[in-house]
């Protein structure tokens, strides 16, 4: 059903219906072991292609190189580890920077005693990636914070934490941010507990009773899995994160612009909340808010806003399994990332204003907007991507051959979408492709007033140039 408020978008952005040209990334998935990530032309032929001895936790990203240009390309690749520490759904470990080529440039693996990626990450405009983890915790833990039941026999509670991962020069990835959700939580059913408050007063915190966690029947046998968290993505421009919980059919947005410190609080950041979520959709109910008539999202994935000069700009974008269609909704939030909510009221809004024709998957799935109006979705189970006009229409389709292929969700570039690209590397304050003592003193002239802005020399990317650039800059520098 196409709303009026789309009616009124489409004589902002005139459509042409038409199929968007660029280049379709994708990894199939489906099989264990090896995998392909293909970037495919319109006429189906392969632009560029990667070889993989593992098969991927969810879909690749392309992010620029040193220079502009192809060539130049770099491929996130998050993957499945050989033995996971915990599994379930989307089941990942690791994640990987290739070059064009397929030369690795470093990796990074989260898969340990306490934590366990899975599912999705997002590369950052500084070259960081954001990945998803389960975080392991015991019953004793949980009961401790207000959690009444536990429905696994691990006797464990699968919480989410968040890291930021940085490349370094050793080939690795070092943890510069992390966020976790354990840090922000509420319950009313035990006031001798932790976390003890009015949940329907406190909609920035997750509520530990919500939903089951676990079960003993999951694809890997029992786990503790309890938010379900399958996608995130990154907002510049508000420097926020947004992710999407399937088992609680809600997604939520919260503030990046934090310390670590800021994020593990209620306090700090461009928002002055800390880690608390910013605003959430989807299942009002979690927070004791609205109704069933409000509860509009289910078993969602690939959650994203529509870029700056799209049409939808800033509105968010995703898969809704439990509708079977993209759906986009326009967020009640002010030009400086602030949402609005009335006292009693769930987050609005009330509903969708753009739905893509039914197309059904159990397993992940996703939706991006094209320059063009377009919007490009992915049925993961038939191994299916579907570029549809804003009416509906179908003006692209790629299937991928074999039994078994799943897609976890495909994206598309611009033809042109590196070529005007240059990438600032951080601490390369004169641009000389070297990172030394000369970068430390142009950062101190800068940071004394003796010298103008330079990217570069805002180093760990708060928008801030201080001492703590200096200290970032110089430890490259030592550890080179």
């Amino acid at each position: 059903m196409f709303k009026r408020k789309l009616f009124i978008l489409c004589l902002l952005f005139p459509l042409t219906a038409e199929v968007f040209e660029g280049y379709t990334l994708f990894t199939p998935g489906g099989q264990s072991g090896n995998a392909t990530t293909y970037l495919k032309s319109n006429d189906l032929s392969d632009f560029n292609t990667w070889s993989h001895s593992n098969s991927p936790a969810s879909m690749p990203y392309l992010i620029a190189g040193d220079e502009a240009g192809w060539e130049n390309t770099l491929l996130i690749y998050p993957y499945r580890v050989n033995n996971p520490t915990m599994e379930s759904g989307g089941v990942g470990g690791g994640v990987q920077c290739l070059t064009w080529d397929g030369n690795l440039i470093w990796s990074h693996t989260i898969s340990n005693t306490n934590y366990q990626h899975h599912h999705d990450v997002e590369p950052l405009p500084n070259g960081n990636v954001l990945m998803i983890a389960w975080e392991k915790k015991t019953s004793i833990e949980a009961y401790a914070a207000g959690r009444q039941t536990i429905n696994n026999s691990l006797n464990q509670m699968w919480a989410t934490a968040i890291f930021e991962i940085q490349g370094n020069n050793n080939g690795g990835g070092d943890v510069v941010w992390e966020w976790h959700i354990w840090d922000h939580l509420v319950q009313d059913a035990d006031s001798g507990d932790d976390n003890y408050g009015v949940v329907a007063d406190h909609p920035e915190l997750f509520d530990i009773n919500n939903g089951n966690v676990g079960s003993d029947n999951g694809p890997g046998g029992a786990n503790a899995d309890w938010m379900h968290f399958n996608a995130i993505s990154y907002n510049s421009e508000f420097d926020q994160i947004v992710l999407s919980s399937r088992f609680q059919d809600e997604i939520f947005v919260i503030d990046h612009s934090t310390t670590t410190e800021e994020a593990a609080s209620h306090s700090g950041g461009n928002s002055g909340k800390g880690g608390d979520f910013l605003y959430r959709w989807g299942n009002p109910q979690n927070y004791d808010r609205g109704n069933n008539a409000d509860h509009i999202l289910g078993d969602q994935h690939g959650i994203n806003w529509i870029p700056e000069g799209y049409p939808g700009e800033g509105n968010f974008i995703l898969f809704n399994n439990g509708s079977n269609e993209a759906v986009e909704f326009i967020p009640p939030v002010d030009q400086n990332g602030n949402y609005f909510i009335e006292d009693n009221q769930p987050y609005g809004p009330d509903d969708t204003i753009w739905d893509s024709p039914s197309v059904s998957t159990q397993m992940q799935g996703g939706a991006f907007r094209q320059p063009n109006g377009n919007t490009l979705v992915t049925d993961c189970d038939s191994g299916l991507i579907k570029e549809y006009s804003d009416s509906g229409a179908v003006e692209w389709s790629y299937s991928h051959p074999g039994n078994n292929s799943t897609i976890a969700r495909a994206q598309k570039y611009k033809l042109d979408h590196f070529d005007n690209i240059v990438n600032v590397l951080p601490g390369d304050v004169n641009n000389d492709g070297l990172i030394n003592i000369l970068d430390v003193v142009s950062t101190v002239n800068i940071v004394l007033g003796m010298a103008d802005w330079v990217d570069a020399a805002d180093y760990n990317d708060d928008g801030v140039i201080n001492v703590l650039d200096i200290v970032s800059i110089v430890n490259v520098i030592l550890n080179s």
